[in-house]
Formats: C-alpha cells, structure tokens, sequence
C-alpha cells in the first residue's frame, strides 16, 4: 500500500500550505484529494511535486506491504 503521509510532513517542514501549492505552483484541488486520499498519482505528477518540494520520492509517498494476500 502507498500512503502518502510524508507529503503533509515535508510540506509542514519547508513551511508550505496547500494554499500556496494551489495558487503559486498550480497544483490542483483534485491532486490535494487524491493525495489526502491515497489514491494513485502518476509518475509525472510525483516529479512535478519532487520538483516543487526539492525533494525525494520517498519525502511524499510510503510503501507498505499489504497483509491480504
């Protein structure tokens, strides 16, 4: 499963609100919510938000093993 959890703590961390990712980057309202979600994203918008944040994969998303196999 791909939480993505450490996107809200790296946003907290370089002082950005989902305000300013809106109106100063572009991001989408629907991205947020998919986002908040954990719903899956492209890899072309995980780039995007590298870009944005300066940062790494692994700063937005998380991987963990399902249990239901």
């Amino acid at each position: 499963m791909i939480s993505f959890e450490p996107f809200y703590k790296t946003l907290k961390e370089k002082d950005i609100s989902t305000y300013k990712l809106i109106n100063e980057f572009g991001v989408s309202r629907s991205l947020l919510d998919r986002l908040k979600h954990n719903k899956p994203i492209s890899t072309v918008t995980l780039d995007d938000l590298c870009k944005i944040l300066s940062c790494r994969v692994q700063d937005i998303l998380l991987f963990t093993e399902d249990d239901t196999k």
